[in-house]
């Protein structure tokens, strides 16, 4: 992933604007913040930050937009469409917030219709930078490509 983030003048990134999905999905989640709230704080300061400190290349706004409001619209079905992908017994509440926060921006990508092999790749990608040794990964692995082929 992070090899994907380095500084290059001009270009915007899709990856950087899968990232910053989950980030402002997790955001949402544990703050109680409102979607246009979070969406101008990634837009006005963080890919501002990214970009003149830390040298990302800027995200690719639009995608970045076009998930978190796929994302909010379809709640429900992607809620109930991970909830239908665990184990008997489990709740999509026991699933680490991040992992959640993957898995609900992975399955609004799905629907934009980004092809499946892309969407598990890059947010395999973004689980492995947040969970690099844990069980996490797996795990996210076989919710992306159970995602991909329900939806």
């Amino acid at each position: 992933m992070v090899k994907n983030l380095s500084f290059s003048e001009g270009k915007t990134s899709k990856s950087v604007s899968r990232l910053y999905a989950v980030q402002a999905l997790f955001q949402m989640e544990s703050g109680d913040i409102s979607l246009d709230e979070v969406r101008l704080e990634f837009e006005k300061f963080r890919d501002k930050e990214n970009n003149e400190l830390n040298k990302f290349v800027r995200a690719d706004l639009v995608l970045f937009r076009q998930i978190l409001k796929k994302t909010v619209k379809n709640q429900v079905f992607i809620n109930e469409s991970i909830e239908n992908s665990l184990k008997d017994g489990w709740a999509i509440e026991r699933i680490d917030p991040i992992l959640r926060s993957i898995f609900r921006a992975a399955a609004a990508e799905l629907l934009l219709k980004t092809p499946p092999k892309v969407v598990i790749n890059e947010f395999l990608d973004i689980a492995k930078a947040f969970f690099p040794t844990g069980k996490e990964c797996k795990l996210a692995n076989g919710m992306l490509d159970t995602l991909a082929k329900k939806i």
